[in-house]
């Protein structure tokens, strides 16, 4: 192969479905550049570390080791396959130059497959495709490759075909170089000569690999044409080419546990990805200033805040200013291992330590003024949990140790809800917001106990009710006098509250008319129901003072007394929040989408097909918020981990008390 390759340091993203082998692709890739000695199958690998991991036998976070490959610098991102974490995959998808798709052999697994495709090709990052576990019996690759093809806009590219020995696959033949290759377990493939059995077959793939290049360059068109057989170099241009420019998707296979196929795939990535000025050129970076990007933050014990990112463009030196800081240390990953090092190019990916003002996504200069890609922006919440202290006496320890967990994954939030006094923990589904609660356990020793939070249900009235209401107090000295009559009135849905001061003759000093709406607001922040009141109207109509014994405060007590009577009198009916919902599901599952909806009290409103999704559809419907809780974990079960849902608040909605008490196991008061 003669086809130049650029020697700046380069980064590949390996991610895919869960259970599909990244992690053992990973180490495989590492041992293949002599950094790692290979495991075999089985086990926990270098990217599973953490507590986490290890409890749940899963990656759990992103991890990044860096090794050399026949003297050129890769770094290579391992991302957890839960879609509860996909924000990890995500995130680095601003920092990588190619992507390493990880799939099993089953057509199936097409539907999970989809949703990465998407996001790559959407981020407008190149990928390949590594069909893994392809040694497993009776593996069929013309299904897998019209299965996947679905799933992807960009045609797929075979790159090899299998070498069998009855229902055992061996070996393969490279379609670029026609050389056949037997599979040694965790060693290199040795050459081998061309089975008669495949020669036919091996013809016909090389002619389709050819053609989808051809569909890209007239040149090579104009050869196919003329029945000119292009020579393989030009071949190993079209396909790098046409790979950086993100118009095809080459698919390759192998046994990541075995070593099989490892070598090959290393050998695409070193000789076809492109290099970082490709990278940040898609970023809109040109030119020799100093870019970093932060794609991971890690809080690492002694260590401190460790900011993990990628200089796009320029250096930086020990001592160097970014974004106004300087770094304590830029340090090479390698798991959890860092090593320091003094100077960064173009390409590196460094642990940047103690930037206390830098966040995951920023983009970093020496000046500090960097616009804002958008690449791997954070992704609304979808779940949500109520959390507290175990032990009451800890609650002053959450908030910064939740902090730095949060700090970590830009999918998690959290806020404190002041009507219900929670502290809401939000994120992407319930194993998600576990992993956050067991590492602030297993970092802080905070023992977090959770609920469902609680659900804004408000209250409204029917009738219009009017109340005069003296309050009087007498004790010794000034006492206390305020007198109201007040008229309390419904109005429409959403207009919210309205205070009305119809005073005539100053029977109220203009002074104390605050106070009484004050008095008013206080009483609806609970009504007779338990909830707070919205869409009243409130007329203060007439009232009596005097001289010396009124005061703001005899009449804010006055205007709450007269506005819980009134709101007892006036037809309280309990009120339900209802939330606007786009179900992004597959086809195929529209159905089980209609019963899921319609089984939480929802109304369909449509189905659209999904915007640059062929073969998905986009349910617009409305939910009560109540019925949400889990509903991405029922969604997802029904669409085998890939449905999503967007949702936002609409409108407040009578609701029956009974209905109400069935839903909720509870009373209002």
């Amino acid at each position: 192969m003669t086809v130049s390759t650029p020697h700046t340091p380069r980064t590949a993203l390996i991610c895919g479905p869960y259970l599909s082998g990244k992690s053992s692709l990973m180490e495989a890739l590492l041992a293949e550049a002599g950094a790692l000695q290979r495991h075999g199958s089985g086990g926990l690998t270098l990217a599973d570390a953490s507590p986490e991991a290890k409890a749940h036998g899963m990656s759990t976070e992103m991890n990044v080791a860096t090794a050399d490959y026949l003297g050129e610098s890769w770094t290579f991102i391992d991302c957890p396959g839960s879609v509860d974490l996909m924000q990890e995959t995500r995130s680095a998808l601003a920092a990588v130059d190619i992507a390493v798709v990880v799939v099993e052999p089953e057509a199936d697994k097409a539907v999970s497959l989809a949703s990465y495709l998407r996001l790559l090709e959407d981020a407008d990052v190149p990928h390949i495709v590594f069909i893994n576990k392809f040694d497993k019996k009776n593996v069929e690759l013309r299904g897998l490759m019209e299965a996947f093809q679905g799933a992807s806009s960009k045609p797929l590219v075979l790159r090899e075909i299998p070498i069998r020995d009855g229902e055992d696959v061996t070996g393969h033949v490279d379609l670029v170089s026609e050389r056949a290759f037997h599979w040694e377990e965790n060693k290199a493939s040795s050459l081998m000569a061309m089975p008669k059995t495949v020669l036919e077959r091996e013809a016909e793939a090389r002619t389709e690999m050819v053609e989808h290049l051809a569909d890209f360059d007239d040149g090579l068109l104009e050869k196919l044409l003329e029945d000119v057989q292009p020579s393989t170099d030009e071949i190993y241009a079209n396909l790098a080419k046409d790979l950086s420019t993100n118009l095809v998707v080459p698919v390759f296979f192998g046994s990541a546990a075995q070593g099989h196929g490892v070598r090959r795939l290393m050998k695409a990535l070193r000789h076809e990805s492109p290099d970082v000025r490709v990278t940040a050129a898609r970023q809109g970076i040109a030119g020799d200033k100093t870019h970093v990007k932060i794609f991971k933050t890690v809080h690492a014990g002694h260590a401190g805040k460790v900011s993990i990112g990628r200089v796009l463009s320029g250096s930086i030196a020990s001592g160097d200013l970014l974004n106004g800081e300087r770094p304590a240390g830029l340090n090479r990953l390698f798991g959890k291992k860092m090593d320091a090092v003094q100077t960064a190019e173009a390409g590196d990916v460094i642990g940047f330590t103690k930037l206390d003002g830098v966040s995951t996504g920023d983009l970093l200069t020496a000046d500090g003024r960097s616009p804002d890609t958008g690449i791997g922006a954070a992704m609304p919440p979808l779940y949500a949990l109520a959390i507290h202290t175990a032990n009451r006496g800890d609650d002053v320890k959450l908030p910064d140790n939740l902090k730095k967990v949060i700090e970590e994954d830009p999918s998690l939030s959290a806020d404190f809800d002041e009507l219900s006094g929670e502290q809401v923990l939000r994120g992407q589904g319930d194993m998600h917001l576990r992993l956050c609660l067991e590492r602030l356990q297993n970092r802080s020793g905070l023992q977090v106990e959770s609920a469902p939070p609680t659900v804004a249900f408000r209250e409204t009235i029917r009738k219009k009710v009017d109340k005069r209401v003296r309050h009087k107090k007498q004790s010794g000295g000034h006492g206390e006098f305020g007198e109201v009559h007040i008229a309390v009135g419904p109005r429409a849905r959403g207009d919210g509250f309205q205070f009305n001061d119809a005073i005539h003759g100053g029977v109220v000093p203009k002074q104390f008319i605050p106070a009484v709406q004050y008095g008013v607001e206080e009483a609806m922040a609970k009504g007779p129901l338990g909830f707070p009141v919205v869409d009243v109207e409130v007329t203060l109509q007439d009232g009596k003072f005097h001289s010396v014994d009124s005061s703001e405060m005899a009449f804010r007590k006055a205007g709450s007394q007269a506005m819980r009577d009134c709101l007892t009198d006036a037809g309280p009916v309990l009120l339900e929040p209802i939330n606007r919902v786009n179900i992004l599901v597959p086809e195929a599952f529209l159905a089980s989408i209609q019963k899921i909806v319609l089984g939480r009290r929802g109304q369909i409103f449509g189905f659209e097909t999904r915007e640059g999704w062929d073969g998905w559809s986009d349910v617009a419907c409305q939910m009560p918020a109540v019925e949400m809780q889990d509903l991405i974990t029922e969604i997802r079960s029904v669409t085998m981990g890939v449905g999503q849902f967007e949702a936002s608040f609409d409108h407040l909605q009578e609701i029956a008390l009974k209905e109400y008490e069935r839903i909720t196991g509870g009373k209002a008061e």
